[in-house]
């Protein structure tokens, strides 16, 4: 069984509700994250469809035309993403009210990206809940909704309802929800794929501070893969103790940190043994590695199956 992601989770299907002038980025950040999980799991770990009130076309602010799977009120799954963006109260109307509404009863979970959770307010799906909206927005969404307890954070999720603040911060909850489903050795390999920090999203100055000692901990793992540097080193060089960069290690991604440094190295092992014609004991030399044969075991041990093996099946 590969440790990197459940193979006895099921394949989540999340459905994204656009309004004309919605964020094109927005919709990305959302979309993309999921797309790669499934390409880096090499198996189907999340299903999406873009839908819209009517089933009609729906254009970006940026003149981005994107053609609806399907009508909303035909749809049902794990999670609908409500995007508007920009010109949302346009769309606040009794139609979308009671769309929104009757799609709560048909989906495990609600999200408001952007300036979505206004439409969610709107609807009465966040009453006496925590939420938060795109910062420019917070003020008036708490003065017209006052029985929403508005927060200025990044993303919120309060029960089965979600609310996220925007763009950036959509693809940050996105990659922590991969993290939560299918393992943290995932949600790493995503993120560096974009060459995104671990910010972990927001929170509290607390978690802040937290997921940056984390971030320069995980940047020193990878810049130096090919001669890995001792635990106790890089805490030293992050200015932490060791017990204390293991204890916030854990609580951010779930494992210590020679557990996440290996990951580290595994990944890089798997994307140079997948992208180029190395062979196993080069790749093996600049992963860490002191030969071939630890390399294997090592791999073998994290993907259940050989480097040669793997290469050979995608060949």
């Amino acid at each position: 069984m590969r440790k990197w992601t459940n193979e006895f989770a099921g394949v989540q299907q999340v459905d994204i509700l656009l309004f004309d002038e919605f964020s094109a980025h927005c919709l990305a950040n959302t979309v993309e994250p999921m797309r790669a999980a499934n390409t880096l799991a090499g198996r189907e770990l999340y299903r999406w469809r873009f839908l819209s009130l009517t089933g009609a076309r729906v254009v970006s602010s940026s003149g981005m035309e994107v053609t609806a799977h399907a009508q909303l009120t035909k749809c049902s799954g794990d999670m609908l993403a409500i995007m508007p963006s920009y010109n949302f109260q346009h769309h606040d109307s009794a139609q979308t009210r009671r769309a929104l509404r009757a799609a709560a009863t048909r989906y495990k979970e609600i999200a408001g990206f952007d300036t979505g959770p206004w439409l969610m307010a709107a609807a009465g799906l966040l009453d006496g809940r925590n939420a938060t909206i795109h910062w420019d927005e917070t003020d008036r969404l708490a003065e017209d909704f006052p029985e929403v307890s508005v927060q200025r954070v990044r993303s919120v999720q309060d029960g089965n309802r979600i609310t996220c603040s925007g763009a950036l911060a959509a693809f940050d909850l996105m990659i922590a929800r991969i993290g939560e489903e299918h393992g943290q050795a995932l949600r790493l390999e995503v993120a560096a794929l974009f060459m995104s920090p671990e910010s972990g999203g927001a929170a509290p100055e607390t978690a802040l501070a937290r997921t940056r000692v984390v971030a320069r901990a995980v940047a020193l793992m990878q810049a130096h893969l090919e001669e890995p540097l001792p635990i106790p080193e890089i805490a030293r060089l992050i200015g932490r103790p060791r017990k204390d960069l293991e204890a916030r290690m854990k609580a951010d991604l779930g494992a210590t940190p020679a557990t996440i440094y290996r990951r580290l190295r595994l990944i890089q092992a798997r994307k140079l043994l997948l992208e180029t014609d190395i062979s196993v004991s080069e790749i093996a030399a600049r992963t860490g590695y002191e030969n071939a044969s630890a390399l294997t075991r090592a791999f073998k041990a994290e993907f259940a199956t050989t480097p040669r093996t793997m290469r050979k099946a995608h060949a």
